[in-house]
């Protein structure tokens, strides 16, 4: 049986971005610490982009441009962008930018490391469970293993061309890939770039579940970054303080459906194409590279909380947050004095690994 939404999100990107792009609000004083907002929809979600001092403007429109032009090169669906281009090669070779290099580096990195929890060449079966156009449906075993026999990205080619910066990328005619795991943590990397090649030297910007900052508060003090209560989307679990870095979150809550009194959310397990079955309520990772976290926060989901703890001690590089189902919150020992709990939220108890 199928449970179809009665709206489009392609409607809902189209309308929002009619509506609401380049909403410039001044929310303070003059100086450095004079600050700017602006909101614009991409990539599916509602994204926020605050930058202080007297470049605030510059910034936030040259964050916006890469974000907006980063949500059209990664579209799926759409004819004119790179990632149909791929999925549509046949096998040949296509021309892919550095921002597409560095995402399938990262991702390739963590599917190597993870012994596979992530995938990118997992679009054909997110397609079908509905994850793309909204017309829920879970499918039959013998679907999913007609879409798992497609997956194939430890046999994609990526070839490098110094000389003009581009790449080249090669996958299997039955292949298709998808950036949805990670597009956001590139675009907002990316989007922080732009901002501090523009003169912007203090800014945060909430792109859905990802959070990046550029340098810290106008004051010198460090920004505190709110953690989704799973269980409560108005509420928060806590808050980690940090300086210069990515806050990337995952987790079922974020997208699902119910068929038969059954949730299935759309983070599923490239070993079993159904949705993964981790005791885990979400995943937050706290890393410099966005691209890296967001890879890492879908990874980690999918490896449940043993093995997400014996990825951190091996591999390191990030701090990491996980809930879980029996309502404990498991800090890595990194942010043993970043991580405060809401003194609302006490039916968590929270635990530091070593």
């Amino acid at each position: 049986m199928r449970h179809t939404k009665t709206f489009s999100n392609r409607f809902l990107r189209a309308a929002a971005l009619l509506l609401c792009l380049a909403m410039l609000l001044p929310l303070a004083a003059c100086g450095e610490n004079r600050s700017m907002n602006k909101q614009l929809f991409a990539m599916d979600t509602v994204m926020t982009l605050t930058a202080y001092g007297d470049k605030a403007e510059q910034g936030l429109d040259a964050a916006a441009s890469v974000i907006l032009a980063m949500d059209v090169m990664l579209d799926p669906e759409l004819s004119t962008s790179t990632v149909y281009a791929i999925n549509h090669a046949k096998g040949q070779s296509t021309v892919v930018s550095a921002q597409v290099a560095k995402m399938l580096t990262c991702a390739r990195s963590v599917y190597d490391q993870s012994g596979g929890a992530l995938d990118l060449s997992l679009y054909p079966l997110i397609k079908r469970w509905g994850f793309v156009d909204q017309k829920y449906y879970k499918p039959t075993e013998s679907e999913i293993a007609e879409d798992l026999s497609r997956l194939c990205f430890d046999k994609i080619s990526l070839t490098s061309f110094p000389a003009s910066g581009s790449y080249s990328l090669t996958i299997p005619e039955y292949g298709e890939l998808s950036f949805g795991a990670v597009a956001k943590g590139c675009a907002s990397e990316n989007a922080i770039d732009a901002m501090r090649q523009a003169g912007v030297k203090s800014a945060i910007i909430s792109l859905g579940g990802n959070v990046q900052t550029l340098g810290v508060k106008p004051n010198g003090s460090l920004w505190k970054v709110a953690i989704q209560d799973p269980e409560n989307p108005d509420g928060y679990v806590g808050v980690v303080t940090v300086g210069e870095t990515a806050v990337v979150t995952s987790g079922p809550y974020q997208r699902n459906f119910t068929i038969k009194n059954t949730l299935y959310h759309h983070i599923l397990n490239p070993a079993t194409g159904h949705p993964s079955g981790s005791a885990l309520r979400s995943v937050t990772i706290i890393c410099e590279d966005g691209t890296m976290a967001d890879c890492l926060s879908t990874a980690m989901f999918v490896l449940g909380e043993a093995k997400a703890l014996n990825y951190w001690r091996q591999y390191g590089g990030f701090e990491m947050i996980l809930i879980t189902t029996d309502d404990r919150i498991v800090c890595t020992k990194g942010l043993l004095e970043d991580f405060t709990l809401n003194v609302d939220a006490d039916q968590y108890r929270v635990v530091y690994s070593e």
